[in-house]
């Protein structure tokens, strides 16, 4: 389920931009076309930057140098455009630290509950090594007053 979210981050985080970006194209009357063939970039990854379509783009570091092209060909302030794309990388760092921490405490809850677990079957160990020594030298004990006991009475 983080995945997804994580994804779902990723997502609104692109479509913000390509929202800004299909707003600027339309209001310079351009087509995606004009500007796919303008940009030399692919129609679909024209499209798929407008509609925040993460799924259809490739490496990262592509689409933020796509959307540098693109904000400069239709006069948008990159600086905009790349806080909202590196804000995003920052989200999901930030998920990724969470579910670190989250990990890391999980892990440790069950640390400790086998530590306790090692400490009681160690007394438990060392109680019964103990009884068992006092009996058996109660024994030897028990052996030696019954013969002085046998020669007493005798």
């Amino acid at each position: 389920m983080e995945k997804i979210n994580r994804h779902t981050n990723e997502d609104t985080s692109l479509r913000k931009i390509g929202s800004i970006i299909k707003e600027a194209r339309l209001s310079k009357n351009k087509s995606v076309n004009d500007l796919a063939t303008n940009l030399k970039i692919s129609e679909q990854q024209l499209k798929a930057i407008e509609e925040g379509r993460d799924d259809l783009l490739p490496e990262k570091v592509f689409v933020k140098a796509m959307i540098k092209r693109i904000s400069e060909k239709l006069k948008i302030d990159i600086n905009d455009l790349m806080n909202e794309f590196n804000n995003k990388k920052e989200q999901i760092k930030i998920e990724e630290i969470v579910e670190d921490v989250q990990t890391k405490v999980k892990l440790k809850n069950s640390f400790t509950l086998i530590f306790i677990f090692n400490i009681f079957i160690s007394g438990l160990i060392g109680f019964l090594a103990s009884s068992y020594i006092y009996n058996l030298f109660s024994n030897i004990n028990n052996g030696s007053d019954t013969k002085n006991l046998i020669k007493d009475i005798k």
